[in-house]
């Protein structure tokens, strides 16, 4: 069973483009469930991660803030 990527991010967030780059490059190579959250307009997550997005949680444990490491990540995934 592939893992499940989980990725908080905000609109017109440069640092979330970034780590979606990384992760879109890792996942031509290991496929994995891939889901995108977008923050903005939930107070609930914006207290729980405004301030650190993107936020990467790799089959439910958080994993990454602000930029993934695509060797660290890649070790992290479930083929």
């Amino acid at each position: 069973m592939a893992s499940r990527v989980l990725v908080y991010t905000r609109e017109g967030c440069g640092l979330c483009r970034e780590a979606l780059a990384v992760i879109a490059r890792v996942r031509r190579r290991i496929p994995f469930d891939l889901e995108e959250v977008d923050i903005g307009g939930d107070d609930d997550l914006e207290r729980a991660y405004g301030i650190r997005i993107p936020v990467v949680l790799v089959d439910g444990v958080e994993a990454f803030d602000f930029e993934v490491d695509p060797r660290a990540f890649a070790a992290l995934l479930r083929p």
